[in-house]
C-alpha cells in the first residue's frame, strides 16, 4: 500500500510532520510513505520516507502513485481539528489521531550526513568564540509588516540580548534581507541544510515560535524559544526552555479572529499591551540563556534532552568547551552591567 501524507503550510510544519512520518511508519512498517510538500529538502536522508515531493513538480502523479493501485490518503490540516482549535493538545499529537496513528511520543527528526555536516561546518567554524544562533523574526518573504508583535520577538528586546552577548559569542542572526538587523550580529540567509548543520553547531540558540526552534528540536539542540500568540504545548518542545510572554495589560479587539485568539501577522488592533516593552522581560531571558547550554561542557552534566534518531552529537574538541565556558563566566559578568543599567 502507498500512504500518501500531505503538508500544507510553512517549513516549521514540515519539521514537525517528520514526527508524524515516524508514527507512520511505525504503524504501517511494510507500506511505502510519500510525503508531499513545500519543502521537500527537511525529509532528505529521513528513513521513514520512501519519496518526497514538491508541490510545484507534482507531474503524472496520479498515474503513477495512485490510479490502480492500493491507497491510503492522508491529506486533511489538523489546524482546523476541533482538538486544535480548543488548544487541546500538541500539533503533532492531534495530527496523528486525527488520521487514526497512535502517538507515541514521536519528536521531530533531521538527518544530516557526515559530508553535508563537514561541507557546511566548515563555512561557520572559522571563529574562534562560540556560535549563538538567533531566529528573532518569522514569515514569509515581503510582508507588509517587518515585525509581527503576535510571534516575533521585540527589536528593543532582541537588541539589549545582542549587547550581553556579543564580547563573548560569535552572534549568527538567521534572517533574510527583508528582515529586521541587529547590530552586533553576522546576519545568515543560507539553505535549509545548511542551517540546519549552524543550528547543530551552536552553542546557544535563541529562537521564536518558527522554523529554527523546530529544527533545534529535531537535532536535538536545546535553546530558549520565546512565546507570544502561539503556546508551547501546542507548538513547543520540553527539551527547550520556553518563555511565556507577560500577561496583556489592555483588552485587545478581537474582531477579525476566527478560528484563533491572535492573527499570525500581528493585526495592530489585536495589540494586548501598551508598548513593546511590555512583551518581555528582556533580564529573564538573558538570564535563561546563560543557564542554556548546546554543547556538552567539561565537568558538567548534560541537559535532559528527547531521545532522536539524528546522527550522534558532534564531539566538541576541549579548546571550544573551554571557549564556551569562559564566555558564560564573562557573559554573567556582562549581566550585571546591563542590570546595572
Amino acid at each position: 500500500m502507498k500512504i500518501i501524507f500531505q503538508i500544507d503550510g510553512g517549513i516549521g510544519k514540515s519539521i514537525a510532520a517528520t514526527a508524524v512520518c515516524k508514527a507512520i511508519k511505525v504503524q504501517y512498517p511494510k507500506d511505502q510513505l510519500i510525503v508531499i510538500t513545500g519543502y521537500p529538502e527537511v525529509f532528505l536522508c529521513n528513513p521513514n520516507v520512501d519519496k518526497v515531493f514538491n508541490f510545484n513538480n507534482l507531474n503524472y502523479f496520479y498515474q503513477d502513485n495512485i490510479e490502480g493501485q492500493k491507497v491510503k490518503m492522508l491529506l486533511h490540516n489538523p489546524y482546523l481539528q476541533t482538538e486544535f482549535i480548543s488548544l487541546d493538545g500538541h500539533l503533532i499529537k492531534v495530527w496523528c489521531e486525527m488520521f487514526g496513528v497512535k502517538y507515541n511520543g514521536e519528536q521531530p527528526e533531521l538527518f544530516i550526513n557526515n559530508r553535508e555536516q563537514n561541507f557546511y561546518g566548515n563555512q561557520f567554524g572559522n571563529s574562534q568564540k562560540p556560535i549563538m544562533v538567533l531566529q528573532t523574526n518569522g514569515g514569509a518573504p515581503n510582508q507588509p509588516n517587518k515585525y509581527s508583535w503576535t510571534r516575533d520577538l521585540p527589536t528593543s528586546t532582541a537588541q539589549r540580548i545582542v549587547y550581553a552577548f556579543a564580547s563573548d559569542f560569535n552572534i549568527i542572526h538567521i534572517r533574510r534581507e527583508d528582515q529586521i538587523a541587529l547590530q552586533g550580529t553576522t546576519p545568515m540567509q543560507a539553505d535549509f541544510r545548511a542551517l540546519a548543520v549552524l543550528i547543530s553547531m551552536s552553542a546557544k540558540g535563541l529562537y521564536i515560535d518558527s522554523f529554527a526552534q523546530h529544527a533545534a528540536a529535531a537535532l536535538n539542540k536545546p535553546g530558549v524559544v520565546c512565546w507570544v500568540g502561539n503556546i508551547p504545548s501546542q507548538f513547543g518542545y520540553d527539551l527547550h526552555t520556553n518563555i511565556i510572554a507577560n500577561p496583556p495589560t489592555i483588552r485587545p479587539e478581537l474582531r477579525h479572529s476566527v478560528f484563533s485568539k491572535y492573527n499570525i501577522s500581528g493585526q495592530p488592533t489585536e495589540f494586548p499591551y501598551n508598548n513593546e516593552g511590555e512583551i518581555f522581560n528582556a533580564d529573564q531571558i538573558i538570564e535563561a540563556l546563560f543557564n542554556s547550554s548546546s554543547v556538552r561542557l567539561s565537568g558538567r552534566p548534560e541537559s535532559p534532552v528527547i531521545e532522536s534518531m539524528v546522527a550522534p552529537h558532534i564531539t566538541v574538541p576541549e579548546p571550544l568547551a573551554i571557549e564556551v565556558k569562559k564566555a558564560e563566566e564573562n557573559g554573567k559578568k556582562s549581566a550585571k552591567k546591563v542590570k546595572a543599567k
